[in-house]
């Protein structure tokens, strides 16, 4: 059975060359893991992944956005605005992060109001912080659900926290989990799944993207 988990305002997509009038109006209703509730040109359907209807097809549904390709070209929706009988595209924040020597994407984030290096990495999870980085953000760690993890050096001790906001380039993520270690690793902040799974990743000649529509 699939979980409710976001309920977002509504948001419309116009297709390339396409106008106002014969574009379909499009009302997200409810996000669920996988599938989304969507109110097309009046019409309330739920769709699940890959699924498609009067020109719409969803393909991905996360907790604050879905994905969909209308008339070919994909749009994000989130939170957007309506004006009249009218409306209004979200607008989308695109962070770009440059591939460094190391083959790897590092950048600055902002967690918990404090800026900070993390490292973009789609192999971890959740956000994975070393008990040094919480204290650098002032973070009570030790509140968190005790937990273990392993590491190059065995099982060592953690916990699991919930950070109130993780921001990249004003892409701003609330109520993220994460896992602290005990110690020194990793060394540098992995910015995982919890906090990617809500936004759009490309990448494209070294060059990672991320955006998000709202």
């Amino acid at each position: 059975m699939l979980k409710l988990v976001a309920i977002v305002a509504l948001a419309a997509v116009l297709g390339a060359g396409s106008t106002l009038a014969d574009a379909p109006r499009i009302q997200v209703e409810a996000l669920f893991t996988g599938a989304a509730v969507l109110k097309i040109d009046g019409q309330r359907k739920t769709l699940r992944v890959g699924e498609a209807y009067g020109g719409v097809k969803l393909l991905a549904a996360r907790s604050q956005t879905c994905t969909l390709e209308v008339d070919g070209v994909q749009t994000v929706l989130g939170i957007s605005r309506r004006i009249g009988s009218n409306f209004e595209q979200p607008k989308e924040q695109v962070v770009t992060i440059q591939r460094d020597a190391k083959l790897q994407y590092q950048t600055n984030a902002t967690i918990n109001g404090r800026s900070i290096q993390v490292l973009v990495d789609t192999g971890a999870n959740v956000v994975a912080m070393s008990s040094a980085h919480a204290q650098t953000l002032g973070l009570d760690y030790s509140a968190g659900i005790p937990s273990r993890v392993e590491t190059a050096s065995g099982m060592v001790d953690a916990h699991l926290v919930n950070l109130a906001s993780v921001s990249v380039g004003g892409i701003q993520v609330r109520n993220v989990r994460a896992t602290v270690v005990e110690g020194n690793f990793p060394m540098t902040i992995l910015l995982g799944m919890t906090y990617l799974e809500h936004v759009k990743m490309e990448e494209n000649n070294g060059v990672l993207s991320l955006s998000r529509a709202w």
